[in-house]
């Protein structure tokens, strides 16, 4: 046997494994991940373990992380504007519900589609006389829409201009201000006011109109200062993201965490303090 050609074989064979070396070793393994810590049931702080946050944006982001071997950690950093800080600095490597805002494409890169889409529905008592086919039937109404509400640009512009709207903290205010008919309507995400509406007890007295208004996504956003961010992971993120919507796991996520998020809410109501 020709040793010198067993020694330069194998030399090949070492040379032709090294690119894939190269994308495994700069391959990010962890990921640390933010977003707003009071917007169930997308992310909320868990009672538990309130430096973590869960969530059906931090359910979909885990599955999705597991199929491409990243281990990821969804952190509690602050409020919501403490959180992109965080995420800006490279403190930490990605939010997990960025909303689509121009001014930050020069910190974050946004992944696209996004990973949830927010549904803002038109949201009345079931007495309501207001007729309601489109936005336009909303003119000269009273409404109301919580101070954390994320509209696009473009219909916030609209609203601002055309809609009668008081703005509330949050909202729990903006539902009590319906109920108790000081406003019309309220504008407020189909998920977030299921959960809000059952942990109010208000469920049976409010109703969601079917059609949206406003479809902002949330979106993954990674820091351009994450040691992370490379081609591959906005690649394969982008390839995970487009795969979601037709897998049916969504839906089932969201409604999943409406439960949760109403189960804790009874349990921290039940559990005496001490």
């Amino acid at each position: 046997m020709d040793l010198h050609r067993v020694s330069g074989w194998s030399m090949l064979a070492g040379l032709a494994l090294l690119p894939g070396l190269a994308v495994a070793a700069g391959k990010c393994e962890r990921l640390v991940v933010t977003g707003s810590p009071d917007a169930p049931p997308y992310l909320w702080q868990d009672p538990q373990n309130p430096k973590q946050l869960v969530g059906a944006s931090a359910d979909l982001l885990q599955h999705v992380a597991a199929e491409l071997g990243i281990k990821v950690e969804l952190l509690y950093a602050g409020k919501r504007a403490q959180a992109l800080d965080e995420v800006r600095s490279g403190r930490m490597d990605m939010l997990a519900d960025a909303p689509l805002m121009a001014g930050e494409l020069q910190s974050l890169d946004y992944i696209h589609p996004p990973l949830l889409e927010n549904d803002y529905l038109v949201w009345t008592r079931k007495d309501s006389p207001l007729v309601y086919n489109d936005v336009q039937d909303l003119h000269g109404h009273a409404g109301a829409l919580s101070e954390k509400s994320r509209m696009t640009s473009a219909f916030g512009t609209f609203a601002e201009q055309q809609l009668t709207l008081s703005r509330t903290a949050n909202l729990t205010q903006a539902f009590q201000k319906l109920l108790l008919g000081e406003v019309e309507f309220v504008l407020a995400g189909r998920y977030s006011g299921m959960a809000m509406a059952q942990t109010l007890g208000m469920a049976n007295d409010l109703i969601a109109r079917a059609q949206p208004v406003d479809k902002p996504g949330l979106y993954l956003a990674v820091s351009h200062n994450s040691a992370c961010n490379d081609p591959w992971l906005r690649g394969q993120l982008a390839k995970k993201m487009t795969e979601l919507p037709a897998s049916g796991l969504t839906e089932t996520v969201l409604q999943r965490n409406i439960e949760r998020w109403n189960a804790q809410q009874k349990q921290s109501v039940s559990t005496p303090k001490q």
